[in-house]
């Protein structure tokens, strides 16, 4: 059976320190941004929880490319400059994109960013260049709270099957039928955007 590599986030250990944010920009010299974002999800802002006490409730959601079975992104690209590795691994092969940027609304996550200094897409590679040498994604080793954990999600004796069999780990917005490689263990009351 074919690799398909994935992560899973734990949203009950994830605590929004941006840890992950901060190391994808270092191992990928990012002088802007970074292909992860963590958002809020709860109250109206980023450290205030919805509800009133003792019911509480408020949690953090880091988002990166989600690496689809089905990915959009694909799809709209004119000129075949996003494609999909044996794997599942979906990158941008800069030398051809001219930064037409007709895939960022194709992607219903927001993971693609458009680098204007140099006229290319970028977006979340699962660190391939790290792989390469057999080395986990560089978010995943910098994680204080171990949240992430990332493998083969084709191996059912992985690390990353386990979890999402064990936690019932799901899918950001699976109605869209894109497939993602990346899923998330959801909160104590059932949560996950």
């Amino acid at each position: 059976m074919t690799r398909r590599y994935g992560l899973v986030i734990d949203l009950e250990r994830c605590i929004g320190c941006d840890t992950c944010t901060i190391a994808c920009k270092l191992e990928n010299g990012l002088e802007k941004g970074s292909w992860i974002r963590v958002e809020t999800v709860g109250g109206p802002h980023r450290d205030t929880p919805e509800g009133k006490h003792p019911q509480l409730s408020m949690h953090f959601l880091p988002v990166l490319c989600m690496h689809c079975d089905q990915p959009p992104c694909v799809d709209v690209c004119p000129l075949e400059a996003i494609f999909k590795r044996e794997d599942g691994i979906v990158l941008v092969d800069e030398e051809k994109c001219d930064g037409c940027q007709a895939c960022l609304p194709a992607c219903p996550y927001g993971a693609l960013t458009y680098d204007e200094e140099e006229n290319t897409v970028r977006k979340c590679t699962l660190c391939v260049h790290r792989l390469a040498e057999g080395l986990d994604p560089f978010c995943l080793t910098c994680c204080e709270t171990e949240a992430i954990y990332f493998g083969d999600r084709n191996d059912p004796a992985s690390t990353v099957a386990r979890v999402t069999a064990l936690r019932n780990a799901v899918a950001l917005k699976p109605e869209l039928g894109t497939k993602p490689a990346v899923y998330y263990c959801p909160t104590r009351d059932g949560r996950i955007e």
